[in-house]
């Protein structure tokens, strides 16, 4: 190794910084979060080396770290999605239906193109431009049935150093023949995609039965058998999204006590599984999932835009299930982490309930690094943890600088960056401490 591999890299960021360190329910709002009206986060080589008061930390550094400074704005951890469909980007937008035949007008036939891997790589450099200029860096992702469509998402991901989770489809029924694999080929064409991509970098695999509906018995069966195969994947479908996809699953599978029981027969439940949306569920389900450790991903937009429903946050959360924020784009109608929690305010708003603003920063971070088991790793910035943040802009519109002005305490900031925040609140966003976003 010579000199230069040897010498670290060492960058300095001040500017206000604000993290989640507990869960708001948990510990109460007070001693969730860490603030610094004027802090400082030291980066080395892709990880963080310290983080504090700027007055404080800034004398310790060496003389040649450049120190970049942010005025006006707020440091915050990179945003992570636990439910996001990256072959639906082209559709975002699609007018008027509910989830089943919204998947036969409109998904499936844009998820046929990804067969093609010229196709599917274009649209996956989209899809990540969009996630990084709404500042989320990590997410949980939907390719097609098409091995093609995982490797162009790979390795658009592995170049830009990026810690995602995605998979494969699997669908044999219940699909237009040119979106069906077999049980079979799904299980190997996985296997093939865990064993070139599953630990590559920062990427890791999740097993991704479409929803129940859509699989045969043997291919939830294989879906197990692979989930359980290797260490550390994971596993991602629906659950419970839609009244007429719950009653669908019942006639497909009589024998099984409900929904849940499904997955849980053919072990697809328990750490690292994370199940989009969960409108729909019962205490019985709440409490398997929480005992199990599997996840839960809130999508309030996508809930709102297909009519599926309101989500019990609080439900969930008494019985100990462990809950992360999702877009479900296309679905969805923003990549927006912050449009996404306006949303799940309204939602809240909609059952009589809250959503405290602290609460709001916690799930979409440390909350839904907790869900993806990858809270030792992201989720908010303490020391050691990979260097993946944004920088938010309070100027990035005239209003939102004129209602800050009027705030008069951070949780008022704070909530009114969820309001009236979006894609050009995103100043920068960093993964492994490089710039990998900056708004024109």
């Amino acid at each position: 190794m010579n000199e230069t591999d040897m010498t670290s890299h060492v960058t300095a960021y001040r500017s206000a910084i604000l993290h989640s360190i507990a869960d708001p329910a948990l510990v109460g709002v007070e001693q969730s979060y860490q603030y610094f009206e004027d802090g400082l986060l030291v980066v080395e080589d892709g990880r963080i080396k310290a983080l504090g008061d700027a007055k404080s930390l800034l004398p310790s550094l060496d003389s040649g770290v450049r120190v970049q400074e942010y005025r006006d704005a707020l440091i915050t951890p990179g945003f992570i999605d636990t439910h996001i469909h990256f072959p639906q980007t082209g559709m975002i937008a699609s007018y008027g239906e509910q989830l089943l035949d919204w998947l036969n007008t409109y998904t499936f036939p844009t998820e046929r193109q990804f067969a093609d891997k010229a196709h599917a790589a274009d649209v996956a450099a989209i899809f990540l431009k969009e996630l990084l200029r709404n500042g989320t860096t990590t997410a949980l992702v939907f390719g097609t049935v098409h091995k093609e469509s995982v490797d162009a998402f790979f390795e658009a991901a592995h170049a830009l150093d990026l810690r995602m989770i995605a998979g494969k489809v699997l669908m044999d029924r219940n699909a237009p023949d040119y979106l069906t694999d077999t049980a079979e080929s799904g299980y190997a064409d996985s296997k093939e995609l865990i064993e070139r991509w599953h630990g590559k970098g920062r990427l890791h695999y999740a097993v991704t039965p479409r929803f129940a509906p859509t699989s045969t018995p043997e291919q939830l069966e294989l879906a197990g058998k692979l989930y359980g195969e290797y260490p550390g994947l994971y596993m991602h479908t629906h659950l419970s999204e839609n009244r007429k996809e719950i009653e669908w699953v019942k006639a497909l599978f009589p024998e099984r006590t409900g929904y849940l029981d499904v997955y849980d027969h053919f072990k697809l439940i328990g750490q690292r599984s994370v199940f989009a949306h969960g409108v729909h569920l019962c205490d019985e389900e709440c409490k398997r999932l929480a005992e199990t450790g599997s996840a839960v991903a809130f999508c309030p937009t996508s809930n709102l835009f297909l009519g599926s429903g309101l989500f019990d946050l609080e439900k969930l959360e008494a019985h100990g299930v462990r809950v992360g924020l999702g877009t479900d784009v296309g679905a969805g109608t923003s990549f927006s982490q912050l449009q996404s929690l306006n949303e799940a305010y309204k939602v809240m708003q909609l059952q009589g309930k809250k959503l405290d603003p602290f609460k709001s920063l916690y799930l979409a971070t440390l909350g839904g690094a907790r869900a993806l088991y990858l809270d030792e790793r992201i989720g908010n910035l303490q020391v050691g943890k990979d260097a993946d943040f944004v920088v938010l802009d309070y100027k990035a519109t005239p209003l939102l600088d004129y209602r800050l002005q009027q705030a008069s305490t951070l949780a008022e900031k704070l909530f009114a960056l969820t309001i009236l925040g979006d894609d050009r609140t995103v100043k920068e966003t960093f993964a492994a401490g490089r710039s990998v976003h900056q708004r024109g």
